[in-house]
């Protein structure tokens, strides 16, 4: 690749190292991902410096990982024996790529999209974006490989003018971070091995994942200086069946589910309340019940669960709402299922004692510990559960070990059981009593007014990141006791998964999101605007870099 751009200016190598990137598949969840990291690598070994130095690019197979992939590294040392670390990262993972349709052959080819967009009158938008050849576009071009084509451009350039970088900049390419996040969790362990060989001193991460403009006509560029959490709030609901010609003799799991869901979903009301950032509220993932077939029973039971993102709030704060959630409504729907039943029996003149309709509200925690105070073996009923479904996908385990554990108690009272499952996505943002932290801020702020003098751009500073990123596995602001209140809702936790906590603590890196610009991220219709993100944003980080490693060395 070296020999390809070595000559072109940065733009126009940020851009062809863009189109060589999404030119590789490497979807979520397949080979795709360990090609792509072999794509990485190979671009970095053919700069010269790495030529010079080939020890200083390596991989770390993600152990256990049925598909071997890798996270890959670079370390690029400083022409001053210093030992202040910039990190540049980013992940290699895209989604599918099945949203393209009919033209889905296509959809790693930003020429054949560029064209196809440019006649595509049903969209104006981006009929009109495609005809001004501003945008490159394809599966991956904003999400997130012209974001790693900058760090790579980046890298190269001070790889080639080491006297300007007074301290090291460690590349990382992470993969799984369309989903669960395992590429950057086994990478902290690596951070930690570096810190402790090496002496390596992390001063800031620097994620390049694409930002996007915030409403219609929105021209600002938004820098995040942290990360949102997010906690996977779920619910194993557990009714009474019943035939449907005895329909209100039962309790109807999917009622419970559809009015919780009507409750959580996308209301603000439930969202936290932090005037002038992105705050979004939980939104439903999963709502199935377990029927197998058609029948004239209604369901025994029903899964839900929602992506909660976490801000300033705790993860405790959070199962303190969803129990709430869930208590109001099955009250709520004892009191519609009385009435409803009068109206019944009055009218086909029943008599007799009416069913009872309420449904018990617990925390996994609680539940596993009355079974635990009856004897059932918990512990191991959850091991068997998960070795007899070794390639389960994480939630469905969660769900399967609540069933396992249901089916050995012989309780088959109506219930609602509120847990956690995975990716739990810690939390963080830059804060002002922490002198280093603060000084990034500050730093950012100078920088950010720069570049607007020099470039007319308009920049907007805002603290969470609002998309999910790997950035949340760096640092964290929960205390210890916060999430050691929460692990025990966690089916199967260190079994089926986990999170290094205590490892990214002692990290703690300060987290920046200084991303590419683009628009319609994981649709079919994915592009990132090349005058920014190749022409200010490489300029941008460079900025960043050397005002930290200025500043920080001189503390």
């Amino acid at each position: 690749m070296y020999e390809a751009i070595k000559s072109l200016p940065i733009k126009d190598q940020a851009e062809k190292i863009t189109r060589a990137l999404v030119g590789v598949k490497s979807v979520n969840g397949t080979n795709g991902e360990i090609n792509m990291a072999d794509k990485l690598e190979s671009i970095l070994r053919s700069f010269p410096y790495f030529k010079q130095h080939p020890e200083q690019v390596w991989t770390q197979v993600l152990e256990g990982d049925a598909l071997g992939r890798k996270n890959v590294f670079a370390l690029l040392e400083g022409g001053f024996e210093n030992n202040k670390t910039i990190i540049y990262h980013g992940h290699m993972d895209t989604v599918g790529i099945d949203d393209f349709g009919s033209i889905e052959e296509h959809a790693l080819d930003p020429d054949y999209l560029q064209h196809y967009f440019e006649n595509y009158s049903k969209d104006s938008d981006v009929q009109q974006d495609a005809a001004s050849g501003n945008w490159l576009f394809g599966r991956g071009a904003l999400d997130m490989k012209s974001g790693d084509a900058v760090h790579l451009c980046n890298l190269l350039f001070y790889s080639e003018h080491r006297d300007q970088l007074n301290g090291n900049i460690l590349a990382m390419f992470n993969p799984v971070e369309e989903n669960d996040h395992e590429g950057v969790m086994k990478a902290v362990d690596e951070l930690i091995r570096l810190k402790k060989e090496k002496n390596l001193d992390y001063m800031l991460a620097i994620n390049g994942d694409f930002v996007s403009p915030l409403y219609k006509g929105d021209s600002r560029r938004y820098v995040y200086t942290g990360s949102a959490g997010k906690l996977l709030g779920c619910f194993y609901i557990r009714g009474r069946e019943t035939h449907v010609g005895e329909t209100l003799a039962g309790i109807d799991p999917t009622l419970i589910a559809s009015n919780i869901n009507s409750v959580l979903n996308n209301n603000m009301d439930c969202a936290e309340k932090i005037p002038d950032e992105v705050i979004l509220p939980p939104s439903c993932l999963f709502l199935r019940d377990r029927k197998a077939f058609y029948n004239v029973q209604t369901a025994g039971t029903t899964f839900l669960y929602f992506n909660y993102f976490l801000y300033e709030r705790t993860p405790k704060a959070v199962l303190g709402q969803l129990k709430d959630v869930a208590q109001h409504v099955c009250d709520d729907l004892e009191l519609f299922l009385k009435k409803q039943y009068t109206v019944f029996s009055e009218n086909c003149g029943l008599e007799g004692q009416s069913p009872d309709w309420s449904a018990a509200v617990m925390s996994y925690e609680d539940f596993a510990g009355e079974l635990k105070s009856k004897g059932v073996p918990v512990e191991e009923i959850t091991d068997q559960v998960i070795q007899e479904n070794p390639q389960e996908d994480f939630r469905q385990i969660s769900f399967k070990i609540i069933e396992a554990l249901e089916a050995h108690a012989g309780d088959n009272h109506p219930k609602v059981i509120v847990f956690f499952a995975p990716p739990y996505c810690p939390h963080n943002y830059l804060r002002e009593e922490v002198e280093a932290e603060k000084l990034c801020d500050q730093i950012l702020d100078r920088v950010l007014r720069q570049a607007e003098q020099e470039t007319g751009e308009t920049f907007s500073k805002k603290r969470f990141f609002p998309y999910l990123a790997d950035s949340s596995y760096l640092a964290m602001s929960e205390s210890a006791e916060e999430t050691a209140s929460i692990l025990g809702n966690f089916p199967g936790w260190g079994k089926t998964y986990s999170v290094p906590l205590e490892q990214i603590r002692k990290l703690n890196i300060p987290v920046m999101d200084m991303g590419v610009y683009g628009k319609r991220a994981h649709t079919w219709m994915e592009r990132v605007y090349k005058p920014y993100s190749f022409g200010v944003l490489p300029q941008l980080i460079r900025s960043m870099t050397e005002g930290i490693l200025s500043e920080f060395g001189q503390v």
